[in-house]
């Protein structure tokens, strides 16, 4: 059946209806099985989206536990520790193997974060081969490692201080002067107590609650890998013969530094670029105060280039000085500005939404214009404008733009599009991107169809973007956007009536003012897959989304659901 030309004259809702919105509710899709797959088929779907995550994550940890294992039978057998073996008792091999993974995961775990580095390798041949998106899923994984192995160390070191104390009649208090005493016993408990303090404030939770302190506590890494430098030059145990280490000359000065230099100095140049990146030069043009408690910024386009999906580093030194917040950027590349929409839900936000003039509780939401966008402040030097509006807006310094997963969007024949709530800010630059490229199509793309998909409780939330939207509706005359907006917001049944009554005979939604139907309630994702499937298949999809941790986790396992030989859904997401 054909469900892109149909004609359904005098039946206006149904008119408006997307050709995925007529397969799904023409019940042809509740009748469809299942594929059987065989074994190298199901294999083969688990590579698309978990195959190379899960074959890392098997690697990772075979290889810390190689370490581990050589490292432990290295000093099990070495001829010149045996006084140590028979003072400290086995905990003193796990006491160094544990070390030598900590080297290792101290040499990584500064490369993921090295924004620039990862930016440029996104554009290499080996981001088809290496997930370069996961960055900061990989930073985690090691910081979690960094952590499990620190305390391992740490209580076979207990052990081995409490076999010393008592073997030489020292007491608890002998214990204690080790621990605390020690040149190894200070530094280490320094290194562990700044260790502690950032996994605490980078937990999701306390991290979201207060941004500003997990970016200052991370800066403990400083003084982390200061201590870890000087940690083994102390020359505590010593081998059982020459070469010696000494406190003086070279020893003194440890080579624990040698293994995490390389990552340093990465991380060095990162931040070096970072600053005189961002101390150029540049200006907002614009301010404007949507409804609930959103702020848009425009900045002035100068000298940066820019690609859809990308997001920027924002620092405004009115606010603070040092804070670099990331933020998703609203415009497209065709633009001659760049954009940001900024929720109010933070100390920073709201600090640099009252610099800039926005006055959200002041208004709280109340008035005659709560429900409308508001032009709050333009660049003084433009004569164009109402001078009401002219003020001169605080300087900012922008980081980046630096690439993320929904980037590559066009690298697909069919890309579907998720946003739930503030979410939708990602595909905002995504989808004016598009709406150019139709009309202006210079640019070459593989792109053929894109389904964007919003769920909101509330799209009065959201003026800003279903203004972008009718824009794009009116414009795709070929119907290669098809758009499914989902109010999950419970309506009142007299509401519920006029608008059923409303919509029955309009050429428009009554609620979104869009040709397509407003849903109601969420997505039937397993009929949406298995329509899109059906639609396109052969074909690749690339299945972007942005939004709450459950949603995405849902549309993963989608994902890996309905990909067979023949289509595949190839999943990404947004991650800072």
């Amino acid at each position: 059946m054909d469900y892109y030309n149909q004609d359904y004259k005098g039946q206006s809702e149904r008119s408006r209806w997307t050709p995925l919105t007529r397969m799904l509710l023409s019940g042809e899709m509740t009748q469809e099985r299942q594929k059987e797959l065989s074994a190298k088929e199901k294999f083969d779907r688990w590579m698309v989206n978990e195959g190379y995550r899960r074959v890392f994550v098997f690697v990772f940890a075979l290889l810390h536990m190689l370490v581990f294992a050589f490292a432990f039978v290295n000093y099990g057998v070495k001829d010149n520790l045996q006084i140590a073996r028979d003072t400290f008792g086995p905990t003193f091999m796990i006491a160094r193997s544990a070390a030598l993974v900590l080297h290792l995961d101290v040499a990584l775990v500064l490369f993921p974060v090295c924004r620039t580095l990862i930016s440029l390798a996104r554009q290499t041949p080996l981001n088809g081969i290496i997930q370069f998106d996961k960055n900061i899923t990989f930073h985690k994984v090691t910081a979690w490692s960094i952590v499990f192995w620190s305390w391992v160390h740490t209580i076979a070191h207990w052990n081995n201080l409490g076999q010393a104390a008592a073997k030489n009649n020292l007491g608890v208090y002998g214990f204690l002067v080790a621990n605390l005493v020690s040149g190894p016993g200070w530094t280490g408990y320094v290194m562990l107590v700044a260790l502690m303090g950032m996994v605490f404030t980078s937990v999701e939770k306390p991290r979201r609650a207060n941004y500003e302190r997990f970016w200052y506590t991370h800066h403990m890494f400083i003084i982390f890998f200061f201590f870890w430098s000087i940690h083994g030059a102390f020359c505590m145990i010593q081998p059982d013969f020459a070469p010696f280490c000494t406190a003086t000359g070279a020893s003194a000065v440890g080579v624990f530094w040698q293994y995490w230099m390389y990552g340093g100095f990465a991380y060095l140049a990162e931040r070096i670029a970072r600053e005189v990146r961002g101390k150029h030069k540049t200006y907002i043009s614009k301010v404007i105060q949507h409804p609930s408690n959103v702020c848009e910024i425009q900045i002035k386009k100068e000298h940066t280039k820019t690609r859809a999906g990308q997001y920027i580093f924002l620092c405004c030194p009115a606010v603070s000085l040092w804070q670099y917040h990331p933020f998703t950027l609203t415009s497209a590349p065709e633009e001659d500005y760049i954009s940001i929409h900024m929720r109010i839900v933070g100390d920073f936000t709201r600090t640099l939404a009252q610099t800039l003039g926005c006055e959200f509780e002041k208004r709280g939401g109340g008035g005659d214009k709560k429900d409308t966008s508001q032009v709050v402040g333009v660049d003084g030097e433009n004569p164009d404008v109402d001078p009401a509006l002219r003020r001169v807006l605080p300087r900012v310094y922008v980081d980046g733009p630096f690439g993320s997963a929904s980037e590559d969007v066009f690298k697909y024949e069919i890309s579907v599009l998720v946003g739930a709530g503030i979410g939708v800010t990602p595909f905002a630059s995504i989808l004016k991107s598009i709406w150019y490229r139709m009309n202006y199509p210079k640019k070459r793309t593989r792109l053929s169809k894109v389904y964007f998909f919003w769920i909101c409780r509330d799209f009065g939330s959201f003026e800003w973007f279903r203004s972008l939207l009718l824009a794009i509706e009116a414009q795709d005359v070929d119907n290669r956007i098809e758009i499914h907006t989902y109010l999950t917001a419970k309506i009142k049944a007299d509401d519920a009536t006029n608008i059923m009554i409303n919509d029955a005979n309009a050429d428009k939604d009554t609620i979104t003012g869009l040709r397509s139907p407003t849903n109601f309630g969420r997505p039937n994702w397993d009929m949406i897959f298995r329509g899109i499937r059906k639609l396109h298949s052969p074909a690749e999809a690339g299945v972007f989304f942005c939004g709450p941790k459950g949603l995405g986790s849902a549309l993963h396992i989608f994902c890996n659901k309905y990909s067979e030989p023949g289509f595949s859904f190839v999943w990404g997401k947004e991650n800072f």
